[in-house]
């Protein structure tokens, strides 16, 4: 008697998924390779335009189903009625949650707004926390899926003049953690993505001191480690169908991690160095 193997079934591929932030960037390429991969995609966005756009391009594919859809993530109202109305818009319950809306906050503590303090925290914090809030339960209930969490480098080895983003990030990466370990034996994949620099306009749209942006700006255009929004998504869906914890897509992001741990304070000192070269 020939036994066959079962196939085992992965998350990133036929999945009923919701992406925020899947106008641009990152976020948009999610939304790509998961209609590539015979999914359907809700693609939230803040931009009600950009994110109509987005789904018809990714409907004239063919592959999958997509759907623009106008939400603010740092709205928990908002984000209440999107974990309401997902199921119906898609046809059937959500299997993947992505948490990729973000904003790019960045100058020095003490000069830094509050209300930029806040945006960061409303976006990048609040909105994974609603995300996971409303949707958890489903996919736990469901007993299949996965959840992605947008977070960063930045998150476990901040640089000078990010603090607000890098709090908000480093708040991410906790609860992520703290999430895989709840959602073990569940059959709902946990990753967390990592990455440095990535060649989106993220930092154009965001709230920039104008010191700080020129440093990061130098950042991404001489860094070698500058890597493609289509990779980040495409190897991100790859580490979650393997079920990892972490998603670092570059050299400089895993080098950075065990350099934090191991040499902590030597580093700090290193890029407080750079940076004071280069935003002089």
């Amino acid at each position: 008697m020939i036994m066959r193997k079962r196939k085992v079934l992965k998350p990133s591929e036929g999945a009923a998924a919701v992406v925020t932030g899947a106008a641009n960037g990152i976020g948009r390429c999610f939304a790509y390779e998961i209609v590539r991969r015979g999914g359907s995609v809700i693609c939230v966005d803040i931009d009600e335009e950009l994110a109509n756009k987005t789904a018809e391009e990714l409907s004239e594919l063919g592959e999958g189903r997509a759907i623009g859809y106008k939400c603010d993530v740092a709205d928990e109202e908002q984000m209440r009625v999107l974990s309401e109305q997902a199921e119906t818009l898609l046809g059937r319950p959500v299997t993947l949650l992505i948490n990729n809306a973000g904003i790019a906050v960045a100058g020095s503590i003490g000069e830094q707004s509050l209300d930029d303090w806040r945006a960061a925290i409303d976006v990048n914090l609040w909105g994974v926390v609603y995300g996971c809030h409303y949707f958890v339960p489903k996919l736990r209930e469901l007993g299949f899926g996965g959840i992605i969490n947008v977070a960063s480098a930045a998150g476990f080895a901040a640089i000078p003049g990010t603090a607000a983003y890098s709090a908000s990030k480093a708040a991410v990466l906790a609860m992520s953690e703290a999430l895989a370990g709840e959602m073990t034996g569940s059959g709902v994949h946990v990753t967390t993505l990592c990455p440095t620099a990535v060649n989106t306009n993220i930092l154009e749209r965001g709230r920039m001191n104008s010191g700080i942006n020129e440093f990061t700006n130098k950042i991404k255009d001489n860094w070698v480690f500058v890597a493609s929004p289509e990779n980040v998504a495409s190897g991100t869906l790859d580490a979650l169908d393997r079920n990892n914890m972490y998603f670092m897509p570059q050299f400089d992001s895993r080098l950075g991690w065990r350099l934090k741990r191991y040499a902590p304070r030597t580093y700090a000192r290193a890029l407080g160095e750079i940076y004071r070269l280069t935003a002089s």
